[in-house]
């Protein structure tokens, strides 16, 4: 009749080979002390890894990982960009780092819990969210 299609479904897990090919670039900067950036909204968790001076060194997102859709913005898929960022932080030297969030979404605590499980300390915690001082301005009066 005809080949039967199979179709495969997703585990919920990383793609193995997304994991691997992120964690082979190796770089040649060797840095003791950084920054971690994390951006967690309600549809993604981005991780980025910045040396004293803001300069980057790593990022990683739930997107870049293989994860999609409504899944991008689980604790599961933050957990698994932390575990990523924070292998490679080890593969630069870093001890220690200082933590700086922003958003609102579910990836916050875990994404911190999966770099700190690495072994690398976590100095200060620093939350960072963008909020309305004054909120937005109010209507005008109707003219009649």
């Amino acid at each position: 009749m005809g080949k039967k299609r199979v179709i495969k479904k997703s585990t919920g897990s990383v793609d193995e080979g997304l994991r691997s090919r992120s964690l082979s670039r190796a770089t040649k900067k060797k840095v003791s002390a950084g920054i971690l950036h994390i951006q967690s909204t309600y549809n993604n968790t981005r991780l980025q890894l910045t040396d004293q001076a803001g300069n980057s060194l790593a990022w990683s997102s739930s997107g870049a990982l293989g994860f999609s859709g409504a899944k991008k913005g689980t604790t599961f898929a933050a957990g698994k960009v932390g575990e990523l960022l924070a292998d490679r932080a080890e593969g630069m030297g870093v001890k220690e780092v200082e933590v700086v969030i922003r958003g609102v979404g579910s990836g916050r605590e875990a994404a911190i819990r999966a770099f700190a499980s690495r072994g690398i300390a976590i100095n200060a915690i620093k939350d960072a969210t963008p909020r309305p001082f004054n909120g937005p301005k109010p209507k005008k009066p109707r003219r009649v």
